[in-house]
């Protein structure tokens, strides 16, 4: 039972959050410790505490006040104006490198239903236990050398190159008086091809978006240049956090980053997001792209399509990998991804992590010359 001082305290989170206030469990424990540290000697002190602790966006400050007013004074709220410009339908982007995100955290828990929805639903995520470390482990200590490699700009000696090193056959002349012995051969030196990494986390995603993560994760470590975004309702870029090297710190920062968990699926509109920021779209060019998603669109086939034929273009290679595949029969069934069909190199099995890594291995191609 809460004391009677307290229990405004705690009531006032519940109100925002009825509100559609993203509030966490944490951040009211902090008004309570803040309340308790100020011994506040006035309303402003409390107002002051819940701005700092509860952080409203700043577009929905003066609703925030009304309703702390209401709640603690007794007046009126009066219901903001909607503006007919206001669009729900469009995509949002998040980038763990932007110094402020514009995604809420919230406490509820979401149950997410076996089909694709349109609605959007706010939460974090906690990670099971791992049951696929040694497959995991494996696949790190192989991906350094087996992960897709390009001929880079630098070039190394070799007996089978076909350009003469001009340099070296210069210096072995001014050795040997003029004789030339030997004409040394250059080739290109190999370098490791960047990687993009799509990974869905709608509902109809969420048994698998666990080990896609830390799938993620380990690839963040093995590559040299990857770049790996979440896609649901919103597209938030996730590298800088699976760039830590302990796995449980990655997941927890990406938990905080991402706030579309296991809610609709906007396929379409977030590759379209992803390809009209130029920095963005520029990750893409000349990577091997993976994308890890059922293919169950709920927007419009044709920006799907629109969107995964750019993106075939800019990317070297372009795999598509659902968990649906782990049928030997399995053909596409719906209208989305039988349209993109065509577009993509591969459409591959995503339903596990050995199959997801020994797909990954598969995919070098290229020797030196």
């Amino acid at each position: 039972m809460l004391p009677r001082a307290v229990k405004p305290f705690v009531e006032f989170p519940s109100l925002l959050r009825a509100n559609r206030f993203a509030v966490a469990p944490e951040q009211t424990v902090s008004f309570l410790t803040a309340i308790d540290l100020l011994g506040p000697r006035s309303i402003t002190d409390i107002h002051r505490a819940a701005h700092a602790l509860f952080a409203p966006p700043p577009e929905r400050r003066p609703e925030f006040d009304a309703l702390f007013r209401a709640f603690f004074m007794g007046e009126l709220v009066v219901a903001p104006e909607t503006s007919a410009d206001d669009d729900d339908d469009e995509m949002r982007i998040g980038d763990d490198d932007a110094a402020v995100q514009d995604f809420p955290l919230a406490d509820e828990v979401n149950e997410a239903g076996e089909r694709a929805v349109g609605a959007e639903v706010l939460s974090t995520r906690r990670f099971a236990p791992l049951d696929d470390a040694i497959i995991l482990r494996q696949f790190a200590r192989a991906a350094p050398d087996r992960l897709p490699r390009r001929k880079g700009y630098r070039r190394m000696a070799s007996r089978r190159g076909k350009q003469f090193d001009l340099r070296k056959s210069l210096r072995q002349m001014v050795r040997s008086d003029g004789d030339v012995i030997t004409l040394p051969r250059v080739i290109r030196k190999p370098r490791q091809r960047s990687v993009l990494l799509l990974v869905d986390v709608s509902g109809s995603m969420k048994a698998q978006t666990d080990i896609h993560l830390r799938f993620a994760h380990v690839m963040a470590q093995a590559a040299t240049r990857i770049e790996i975004f979440t896609f649901g309702t919103r597209l938030t870029r996730i590298t800088r956090a699976l760039k830590l090297k302990n796995q449980d710190q990655a997941l927890a920062g990406v938990a905080a980053s991402v706030a579309d968990w296991d809610g609709g699926t906007r396929i379409g509109d977030a590759l379209q997001a992803f390809l009209a920021v130029p920095r963005f779209a520029g990750f893409a060019r000349g990577a091997l792209t993976l994308v890890l998603s059922d293919g169950f669109e709920r927007g419009e086939t044709d920006t799907m399509e629109d969107a995964v034929r750019r993106l075939s273009r800019l990317s070297w290679r372009l795999n598509w990998l659902t968990p649906l595949a782990s049928d030997p029969g399995f053909r596409p069934e719906t209208a989305a991804l039988k349209a993109v069909l065509p577009l993509i190199d591969t459409l591959g099995d995503g339903s596990s992590i050995e199959r997801i890594c020994a797909h990954v291995l598969a995919q070098n191609g290229w020797r030196a010359a």
